[in-house]
Order: C-alpha cells, then structure tokens, then sequence
C-alpha cells in the first residue's frame, strides 16, 4: 500500500514541540491533550539512556505506547474501512484495529528515528459536542505545513481519530486505498495484505 506525504508528517505527532501560538490560558482542554501527549514523547526523546542502540526497542514501544494513549485505533478503523466495518464480527474488527495499528504505529517509529527539531505552533481549536479539532502548524526550516488534529471526547478524555496534513485526512487518504482493494477484490484479500506487512514489520 502506497504511504502517501500525510504518514511521513503524521509522524511528527511522536516528535513535535511547541514554538507558541496559543497561550495556556486560551488553549481548551482538546489542545492541551495534544500538547501533553507531545510532552511525553519530548521527555522519551531527550532520555540519553534511551539513546543507546541497545535501547533502541525499548524507546520505541515506550513512545507507541504514549501515541497510542492519545489516538483512537478503533475509531480510525472504522472510519477508514467504512460500509465494510459494520459487517465484520467482533473478532475481525480486533483483527483489522491490530493490524492497521500496526501499520501506523510502525510509521511513527520510523519517523521518530529522524527526529531533527521539527517544531509545531499551536493555532487556535473549534470544539462541538464531543467533537473538537485543534488546528496546529508543522514549522521545519523554512517549511510551514497545516496539520489539523481531530478528537473525540469519550470517558472524559480527548483522543485523535483523524489527522489532516496540509489538507489532506489520513482516514480518507486510507479509505480510498482500502475501498480500490475492496472493490476490485475482496475483504480478504486486504486483510492478507495487512498480514503480511505486519508480519514484515515485526520481523526481526
């Protein structure tokens, strides 16, 4: 499956810190998850003891672990898999959610590995309901790239279950990959093909 701009620059969730933009007092509660998880990741990143190649694994799970805290897998497996979700069983959304974890959290970790101070301004946030969107803007050398986070509030709690980077969404960016292969095969044809990256990615 083709990683597309967005994935390389989602990753700068797990690496990002804040240059500015909006003050703690005007930043709503969507924004400061965002920043508490980018927090964690910076205190993962500067650990010199996690530097060192034999903790290169370590380091690794210990920042998919903080990512995974703030997105919501399920949520973006559903949405990117679309009509198809609703006629899965319990069993195979697990499965679906696990390997489309896989796939984005294996993303992330490559990208963390390049981490050379990419920074990220915090520019205002819209909320409704329990759906907020907190609008952020990626400053790396003279390059400035929009990238908005979409959250859902469940148990009290702000978790992304969309990223758009420079107007491009990851849900719909994967929904159209997934829906050429569903289209043109089958829903087992797509989940052996998520097998068998992940199966790649967790090879040693």
């Amino acid at each position: 499956m083709h990683v597309s701009r967005w994935m390389i620059m989602a990753g700068v969730l797990a690496l990002s810190f804040c240059l500015g933009g909006l003050s703690p007092a005007l930043a709503g509660p969507a924004t400061e998850s965002v920043r508490g998880t980018i927090d964690e990741v910076l205190k993962i990143l500067n650990d010199k003891e996690l530097k060192a190649p034999a903790k290169q694994e370590d380091r690794r799970q210990r920042l998919e672990k903080v990512v995974a805290a703030r997105f919501d897998y399920s949520e973006m497996s559903r949405r990117s898999l679309g009509a198809q979700w609703n006629q899965l069983s319990d069993k195979d959304k697990q499965e679906f959610v696990d390997l489309f974890r896989t796939l984005l959290t294996n993303t992330y970790a490559d990208r963390v590995e390049t981490y050379s101070g990419e920074g990220v301004q915090y520019l205002n946030e819209r909320t409704e309901k329990e759906y907020a969107e907190v609008r952020t803007k990626v400053l790396s050398g003279k390059t400035e790239i929009p990238m908005d986070y979409r959250l859902m509030n469940k148990s009290n709690d702000w978790h992304v279950y969309d990223v758009v980077v420079d107007g491009v969404s990851l849900v719909n960016n994967y929904r159209g990959q997934f829906s050429k292969i569903l289209h043109t095969s089958s829903y087992s044809d797509l989940v052996d093909q998520l097998r068998k990256k992940s199966e790649k990615i967790k090879a040693p």
